[in-house]
């Protein structure tokens, strides 16, 4: 079975908002057997730099143990709330890929 990767690009609109989002996600993501790769860290926009695109943006790499675990964290419940937060303390895009 492949593995499955949440991509997140975001512009943080409401940092304080957004601490009580990184204190909530972290217990939905394992209880669905993911874990993070990239949290945020240092990003460097090689191509397509523009308004939308660039380095000041947080980059989140989740893995999960498949492409339908990964889709039940995002439907599910428990994430509901830290999702709400993330929602509406950032700006970006969010996508789920299954892995080769």
């Amino acid at each position: 079975m492949a593995k499955a990767y949440v991509v997140a690009e975001i512009t943080v609109t409401d940092p304080l908002a957004y601490e009580e989002y990184r204190k909530l996600v972290m217990p939905t993501v394992l209880a669905f057997g993911g874990q993070f790769l990239v949290r945020g860290g240092t990003r460097i926009q090689c191509e397509g730099l523009d308004d939308a695109h660039h380095d000041q943006m947080r980059t989140v790499i989740l893995e999960f143990p498949s492409l339908s675990k990964a889709r039940e964290w995002y439907d599910s419940p428990a994430y509901a709330e830290a999702k709400a937060l993330r929602q509406a303390a950032s700006q970006g895009r969010l996508f789920i890929v299954e892995g080769a």
